[in-house]
Order: structure tokens, then C-alpha cells, then sequence
């Protein structure tokens, strides 16, 4: 059954007075399992819609009929988020210190929310009825974490006795007219060189229908680095960009698109420059980390004048380790433009580890700890992946503690330089 979190004004279900909290049993006689059902069956134009009120007692039918892409006005309550129960041996939560951020903790490999939010899942915890499922309402595209298509070494990197199958399970969504995106995270001396070879040939094989693969390499933290995988060597990541860059020959010359992309951290570990912008096609993998730093990059160049000035201010820039000589140069153009001095604070992660340099993980009480040693200044701009939906940073410390504690200063989270100066 699906709880009703919120029901939208002038909406049917406003209409019909179903009262928040409300379950929403079964649509035309099918039980209504989660809201990816519940989206499926409301599309009907004739529905008959059995709701059990949330203090109990019987259930009511409401007969409707409606246009099909008409919605009925319910805001479902979040679903219960499907567990992974693969024992990876990069996996990245494993490696999570004490003291991080509940939802930290949470493995998920959930098909509904690789079809919503675009999140990798392995398919290895989906038995025969709910592959069906899937098959049956087309979730499509689906975003599938591959790793490798030998069977054996699939297994292996998943660290459980089964999953070998990806290709068949990969053929019968294709088959269906479910179109996939793939990616590889990348393991040295585990599943890269000639495996790595192996897995693109593969994938294209299957046909159009893979619409993408991104190849990602491993991260880890402290605590689980070395444990048994170990980071790519600089030597190791350029090989993995030129294998890339040989499947997107073929990819551009038989079918018109890059298809394979090497992710930004690639490029970061082998020191190699960042490709342009036509390298990412029309951007379809920027939440997997492929083309964020170009298109970062790209719309400082756009924003740029648009910035006002600012002058004799002091700002800080916080950041990661990875970004920080990157915006370094794009600080200097800020100052020249704005009349502002502009301090770019390339943080350590002393939470996760060295090993994680990305400004997304990085902890409030080491960005506080990196503004007050450099302070004070006028504006601190801080990276808003840092951010929770809450506004609660991966350490649990929360965006209103760290604006108290630099009180004199203006925090300014955003995702992008110039827009965040623009819009402050």
C-alpha cells in the first residue's frame, strides 16, 4: 500500500477529500506495492480507487474517470528503499568512519530509483517476480552498474555467488525496449586492462539499446583503502582513458555518439587536461561524475560578467583537494573583475581521509575549522553538494551551527562561482 504524504490543491484527490495519510490500497483491482505502481495505475482513465482511511476501519471505493495524463493530485509517502545485499569489495559505505551521516550507511540497490533519480543498481537482489515487474512497466532508461561481464569476476567484485548473469539480464531488458546506461568502477590488477576491454566489447555488442558506459575509478576512504583494493596509479588511470578513448572511436564512427566516457576523476588521477564540452554529448551522465567539472567550468566562463562588484571584500572559495587548482586560476579572474581578494581554501578531508578529495563528502567542522584558521572574511562560499536536502553536512553538523559560528561572515552555498555571487 502506498501512504498519502500530501494532497496537491484543486487536484481529484482534493475533490474526492482523500485525507493525508490515507493508504491507497489497490487501482482497478492490482495492489498498489509502492508509488512506482501507483504512478503506473493512475494513467488510466477510468479508475477505481480503493483507499483505507488512515484511522482504520473499512476501506471506500471512489470511481473516477479523467484524462490519462491527468494526475490525481497525491504526493505518495517516500518508499522503503530496497537493500543491497552485494558485499563489494570497493564498496565505498564500507569504508564510512563513526560518525557519518546516517544515510550514509544506507546501500541501496533500488531499480525504482535508478529509474527516478538516475542511482546505479547491480539487479543482483531482484528475484524472478520483480524483474517482471520491472519488464512489465518499462522503467526505462535504467541506470546498471556492470563492473564486468565475466561472469566469475563479476562475482568476485560483488563479493557474492551469483550476479554472473548481467549479460542475460541485460538482454532481456533490451529485448523488452528498456534501454540501459552502464558503468564500469574501475579496480586496478581487479577488473581493468584487458578486462576492462572485455566488458566494452560486450556492452556494445548488446547494441543501441546501452545507451552509455562510464568508466569510474574506485574511491576509498582511510578506512578501507588497500582493503584489498587499492587507488589507481596515474599510469594506470591514462590506459583506462586510452581504452575509453577507443571505444569512442568506434562509438562516433558506427552510431554518431561518444557513447564511452572516462569520468572526471580519471582525468584528475592521470593529471591529463579535461576533454571540452563535446565530449560529453548531451550530458547524460553529469550526476555519475562525467562532465560536472567541464560544465562547472564552462558556466563561470558564461557568468562571469554577469558578477557585480565587490570591492575591497575578502572571500573565501572552499573546496576539495581535487578542485582546488582548478578554481585557483578562476579566482584570480574573480578579482580582477570584482575588486574583491579571493582566497581558495582546498580543504583535507580529515573525516574520510586524504584519499577523498571531492568537495561533496566534505565535512562542516573541517570547512569551519579551514575558514577560521584563514578568516575573517566577508563572504565564505561553500560547496552546496556538501549539503544534505536538510542542510546538514556528512558529519551531522548542520548549515545554521557553522553560519553561528562565523557570524560576521556571508555563507554562501551554491554549485557554481559566478551564480552563486549573482544570486546572493
Amino acid at each position: 500500500m502506498v501512504r498519502i504524504a500530501e494532497v496537491l490543491p484543486g487536484s481529484i484527490a482534493e475533490e474526492l477529500a482523500l485525507a493525508v495519510g490515507s493508504r491507497i490500497v489497490r487501482i482497478n483491482g492490482a495492489p498498489v506495492r509502492d508509488a512506482i505502481d501507483f504512478r503506473f495505475l493512475e494513467a488510466e482513465p477510468v479508475l477505481e480507487l480503493e483507499v483505507a482511511p488512515a484511522a482504520g476501519g473499512g476501506s471506500v471505493i471512489y470511481e473516477i474517470e479523467k484524462a490519462p495524463e491527468d494526475p490525481l493530485g497525491i504526493v505518495p509517502a517516500p518508499d522503503p528503499v530496497r537493500q543491497c545485499a552485494n558485499k563489494c569489495v570497493f564498496c565505498f559505505v564500507d569504508g564510512n568512519p563513526a560518525g557519518a551521516r546516517a544515510t550514509l550507511h544506507l546501500k541501496d540497490d533500488d531499480f525504482r530509483l535508478s529509474f527516478t533519480y538516475g542511482s546505479y543498481v547491480t539487479l543482483t537482489n531482484l528475484g524472478p517476480k520483480g524483474f517482471a515487474r520491472l519488464i512489465d512497466q518499462r522503467l526505462s532508461p535504467l541506470y546498471v552498474s556492470v563492473h564486468a561481464t565475466e561472469p566469475e569476476l563479476r562475482q568476485r567484485l560483488l563479493g557474492v555467488a551469483y550476479g554472473g548473469d548481467i549479460l542475460d539480464r541485460l538482454g532481456e531488458l533490451l529485448a523488452a525496449g528498456i534501454e540501459v546506461h552502464t558503468q564500469v568502477v574501475l579496480c586496478p590488477e581487479w577488473n581493468d586492462g584487458a578486462h576492462l576491454d572485455q566488458t566494452i566489447a560486450d556492452l556494445w555488442a548488446l547494441g543501441p539499446g546501452v545507451l552509455s558506459l562510464s568508466v569510474v575509478p574506485v574511491g576509498l576512504t582511510k578506512y578501507n583503502v588497500g582493503r584489498p583494493v587499492r587507488l589507481l596509479t596515474p599510469e594506470e588511470a591514462r590506459a583506462a582513458i586510452r581504452q575509453v578513448d577507443a571505444a569512442r572511436e568506434r562509438a562516433l564512427a558506427e552510431r554518431g555518439t561518444g557513447w564511452a566516457y572516462a569520468a572526471d576523476d580519471l582525468f584528475y588521477i592521470a593529471g591529463e587536461p579535461l576533454p571540452e564540452r563535446d565530449y560529453y554529448d548531451d550530458w547524460p551522465l553529469m550526476e555519475n561524475g562525467v562532465g560536472s567539472v567541464r560544465r562547472f567550468l564552462d558556466e563561470f566562463d558564461e557568468g562571469l560578467a554577469d558578477v557585480p562588484r565587490l570591492e575591497g571584500e575578502r572571500v573565501a572559495i572552499v573546496t576539495g583537494l581535487r578542485m582546488g587548482p582548478i578554481i585557483e586560476p578562476l579566482a584570480m579572474r574573480l578579482a580582477a573583475h570584482t575588486g574583491a581578494a579571493f582566497e581558495v581554501l582546498a580543504v583535507t578531508n580529515r573525516m574520510f581521509g586524504e584519499t577523498v578529495t571531492t568537495a561533496g563528502l566534505l565535512p562542516g567542522r573541517d570547512i569551519l575549522a579551514a575558514v577560521l584558521r584563514g578568516g575573517p572574511y566577508d563572504r565564505v562560499l561553500i560547496p552546496a553538494e556538501a549539503l544534505n536536502d536538510d542542510h546538514v553536512f556528512v558529519d551531522d553538523l548542520r548549515l545554521e551551527e557553522l553560519e553561528a559560528r562565523l557570524e560576521g561572515s556571508i555563507v554562501m552555498p551554491g554549485y557554481e562561482l559566478t551564480a552563486t555571487l549573482v544570486n546572493a
